[in-house]
């Protein structure tokens, strides 16, 4: 099953094509995603839409067991990406949805004749099943049927106007009657109705609807009608002429004989997408209402600006039958100046055929004539490239119907009441139908092939466009070769242009047009190292103020030489990223790379102390940084952009950068679960240390990979890394270090159940620690070996180790280092079987670390309030939490937690009788187990054997 043969519906009960059935507070938890497709809703956002300001204490566990239980039901359908996690919660990707279709044609139908548009209607009514969001009972569900409820009725009225509009009057009476007597307060569909009836000569029963609605207002609202009702039905009982039924059929569209003028260029044949943008502008005229419609379309160099104006304009021509003008304005032409306003409108009279004796000599007498001429017409006009508003302001109508697409580089703030539209790239399907209709079959055979030329041209159309011509005229190419090509150039921009256009050409007219200052910050952007950047690094990158550095990034923004995904943050289009580092390349970048570096170093150390303050005497000596406000935020926004500066550096002449990076943000990534990234990241220290002969920074490095390689189930490499580490740490004499890695040693003891060997490493750890006057590492040691001891049965040593660490971790400020002491606490009263205080253990280590974000964490609170639950004979809520504890281990690729979420699940469903499930949940933990090289494995393998 794809994701797009998943459909799904909440017109009526809500449904899912494929897939198992979910329960009701699960299609509840779904359809509120559905409504809020495309944007990230939090859990705590989920609850007061399931329950509002009064949620059940297990809300949390409610919300987690749904979203695992439709992650179960997309799984099954194959459609998994439908569903993502991200920080701040929960992400429907993309949805075939009912609603989204019936939005969909109701839209559409704005673009078509009243027959068409009425037939349109009619067939996206048909989507709706009943009541919508029929069978659910939450908090949010009351405002959003009625919200849902309304957008049919409007549909239902626009269908009614053009019914009436094409005589059916006769046909509309009943339909219309059922609605009214459904929504009887609804002013506009009662009308409807009236004047159906009148025009059908039953102006009696017209007047009786309005008598039945004026009381009905009066009794449930306390409310007269509005004053379009009351003109109504007023117009009915004077039989006013005005409303009469015309007996004519509806006008046509004038022939093309009818149009006085047409300037435009010729539209390109092969022009795909741009659909959506194109009903923007349609329904944005169509709802005008007599006034000037005014577009400014803006967008990078390449994008299709013009294509797309001229195209808007031959399919809207119809309804402008007195002309369709249009004019170059050449400020974005090599070679050519600008065309001034006075000029622009000289071309622009001319074209209304106004004789040159009258078109008089200054701007201002030039634009007054102008805007008589256009008066009483109804015209469509293209200003094709215009430098800034100030080139066009001349230029612009005073009272007219027309309407004006008006394109530009740079973003047209200062045109009042206009309607912006900001051309981005195009969509993978409008690119993929743009090149396929420029190359023909040989691109349909290839289908890959083309997504990956698209993928390197950017998705710019211009881009496109050269490659698809490319290939079309060399028959011998086929498109994989062509995107062997492009991946193979060291700079495609080269490849991307041909003997009279290029991207890299288009690229420059947009920079050389740019002020000094402007052009500096473009090409020093182009040598940061990754994929987007702020304020602070642009200021540290070009070693201007911040005010000055936003000035100039807003200033790029404006012209389309950055783009903006999100408030603060700036990014190159791919190919124009490529053209920055190639500018870039010609200029002495060294110091500049060097203060990026260091302010990514630098606030980076401010981050982790304003998170974890019992760590900062590990931190590098840095210059002082200010306290950073949002650091969580900070480290989020900026977790790639610091792996990308650390690999910069491992490569290039600050290999120390690399290694204070990956010392810097270990907890942080640690924490947080990013174990991929952390991989990464301790990676390039390890080369960088191992370049530069620096053995702290390479014991360091080979410490943390150890802790990462345990984190993904890698036992063997975990323990090749520590013993290295070890090694190097005592023979510099770097004691912290030798701790370190004695406590990576005994956790893969304790993983393999040697707890004799685990507590000599634990205790030689600790020993170290307090000598040293760590007190980090002394937490860390005592609750290593509560571990120990709550496996070896020494249970109340345990309690006092865990106990113990509680206080260092409380008074040091470690609110991590608490819940973890005290999620081990947990697991020794759950084997004293005091299972109320293992419970209340495990939730307040679960409520901490959910605070924190420390997903790694939760999964293992998790699994531990799991096996409590199995412990008192709650199987059922077992399998809500070892489910919940298998979704976040599985995020964060934490292996160990994966098997016992496994194992788990593998007793809760035997002790319900569900053996198949049982032995299916049990064989993943084995080959877990497995893998991790384990004791466990015998253990669920002795498991198995006993199963009936």
């Amino acid at each position: 099953m794809k994701v797009e043969r998943l459909r799904f519906a909440i017109l009526g009960p809500v449904e899912v094509s494929a897939g198992r059935p979910l329960a009701p507070r699960h299609r509840a938890v779904l359809a509120y995603l559905l409504l809020n497709a495309r944007i990230v809703v939090s859990a705590d956002r989920l609850a007061d839409a399931m329950w509002g300001q009064t949620p059940p204490d297990t809300s949390r566990a409610q919300i987690h067991a749904a979203i695992t239980a439709i992650r179960k039901m997309l799984r099954e359908a194959d459609a998994e990406e439908v569903l993502s996690t991200r920080p701040g919660g929960y992400l429907i990707t993309s949805a075939n949805l009912d609603l989204d279709e019936f939005n969909e044609r109701v839209s559409a139908a704005q673009l078509k004749d009243p027959a068409e548009a009425a037939a349109a209607i009619r067939q996206a009514l048909t989507l709706w099943r009943g009541e919508p969001l029929a069978d659910l009972n939450a908090d949010f569900v009351p405002g959003a049927r009625a919200r849902l409820t309304d957008r049919r009725l409007a549909a239902v009225e626009q269908l009614a106007e053009l019914e009436l509009e094409l005589g059916r009057h006769n046909d509309l009476i009943d339909e219309l009657a059922a609605e009214v007597a459904a929504h009887p307060v609804r002013e506009r569909l009662a009308g409807r109705l009236m004047l159906a009836l009148h025009r059908a000569g039953r102006q009696a029963d017209a007047l009786a609807v309005a008598r039945t609605l004026r009381e009905t207002l009066a009794d449930q609202q306390g409310l007269d009608p509005g004053r379009a009702f009351t003109d109504l039905e007023q117009a009915i009982l004077r039989d006013d002429p005005a409303i009469a039924a015309s007996h004519s059929p509806p006008p046509k569209p004038p022939a093309p004989a009818a149009i006085r003028a047409n300037y435009l260029p010729y539209d390109t044949p092969d022009f795909a997408g741009r659909t959506a943008e194109l009903d923007r502008l349609a329904e944005r005229h169509a709802g005008s209402a007599g006034v000037v419609t005014i577009a400014a379309i803006d967008g990078m160099a390449g994008i299709g600006k013009t294509a797309f104006a001229v195209h808007t304009a031959h399919r809207l021509a119809g309804r402008f039958p007195d002309g369709q003008l249009f004019v170059d304005l050449q400020a974005h032409t090599a070679g050519q100046v600008p065309v001034d306003p006075g000029a622009a409108l000289e071309i622009l009279l001319r074209q209304l055929a106004v004789p040159a004796e009258r078109i008089p000599a200054s701007v201002t007498d030039r634009a007054a004539l102008w805007r008589a001429e256009l008066a009483d017409r109804r015209v469509l006009v293209v200003l094709d490239n215009a430098a800034d508003t100030e080139h066009v302001r001349p230029l612009l109508p005073g009272a007219t119907s027309g309407m004006f697409l008006i394109t530009s580089r740079r973003r047209l703030l200062g045109l009042d009441g206009a309607h912006t539209l900001s051309m981005e790239a195009l969509p993978a399907g409008d690119a993929v139908e743009l090149f396929n209709r420029i190359v023909g079959e040989r691109a349909r055979a290839e289908p890959i092939a083309v997504l990956d030329v698209l993928q390197l041209c950017g998705f710019l159309p211009l881009a496109v466009r050269i490659a698809a011509a490319r290939l079309h005229h060399r028959g011998q190419w086929t498109v994989s070769y062509l995107a062997h090509r492009l991946m193979g150039q060291r700079r495609r921009l080269t490849e991307l242009s041909t003997a009279d256009r290029g991207v890299a050409a288009a690229f420059t007219l947009s920079y050389q047009q740019l002020d000094p200052d402007q052009q500096r910050m473009f090409r020093l952007l182009g040598l940061h190292p990754g994929r987007d950047i702020d304020i602070a690094a642009a200021a540290a990158l070009a070693d201007v103020p911040m005010d000055d550095a936003e000035a100039l990034l807003e200033d790029l923004l404006d012209t389309h030489m950055l783009l903006q995904l999100e408030p603060g943050r700036y990014t190159f289009h791919d190919l124009l990223r490529e053209h920055a580092r190639d500018l870039a390349a010609a200029d002495q970048g060294t110091e500049a790379v060097a203060r990026l570096l260091d302010h990514y170093r630098d606030t980076a150390v401010a981050a982790v102390t304003e998170l974890y303050p019992y760590i900062a005497h590990r931190m590098p000596a840095v210059p002082h940084v200010d306290p950073l406000l949002g650091a969580t935020d900070w480290l989020e926004a900026e977790r790639a952009n610091l792996i990308a500066a650390a690999a910069h550096a491992a490569d290039n002449d600050w290999p120390a950068h690399a290694s204070q990076l990956a010392a810097i943000l270990y907890h942080y990534l640690d924490r947080r679960g990013y174990h991929t990234d952390a991989r990464t990241l301790h990676d390039l220290a390890l080369r960088a240390a191992r370049r530069t002969g620096d053995r702290q920074a390479e014991g360091h490095a080979l410490i943390d990979l150890s802790e990462v390689s345990l984190r993904q189930g890698r036992p063997e490499e975990a323990t090749s890394e520590a013993r290295q580490a070890l090694e190097i740490c005592r023979e510099i004499g770097d004691r912290l270090g030798e701790a370190l890695a004695l406590n990576r040693l005994g956790h893969v003891s304790w993983r393999r159940h040697d707890y004799a060997q685990a507590h000599e490493r634990y205790a030689r750890a600790l020993e170290l620690c307090r000598e040293i006057g760590d007190p980090v590492g002394e937490a860390a040691g005592l609750d290593n070996l509560g571990t120990v001891c709550e496996r070896q049965g020494a249970y109340e040593q345990a309690v006092e180790h865990h106990q113990q660490a509680m206080n260092l971790y409380r008074g040091i400020g470690s609110v991590h280092g608490e819940s973890d002491a005290r999620d081990n606490l947990a697991l020794v009263y759950r084997r004293l079987g005091q299972y109320d205080l293992a419970r209340e253990h495990h939730s307040r280590a679960l409520d901490l670390y959910h605070e924190l974000g420390y997903r790694s964490d939760e999964a293992r609170a998790r699994n531990g309030l799991g096996a409590v639950a199995r412990a008192v004979g709650d199987p059922e809520l077992a399998i809500e939490e070892h489910e919940a504890a298998l979704t976040l281990a599985r995020e964060v690729g934490n292996q160990p937690e994966q098997a016992r979420a496994h194992e788990g699940l593998a007793h809760a469903h035997r002790a319900l009788g569900r053996l198949d499930a049982a032995r299916a949940q049990a064989e993943l933990a084995l080959d877990l187990y497995t893998h991790l090289d384990v004791p466990e494995a015998e253990e669920i393998r002795c498991f198995l054997t006993q199963l009936p």
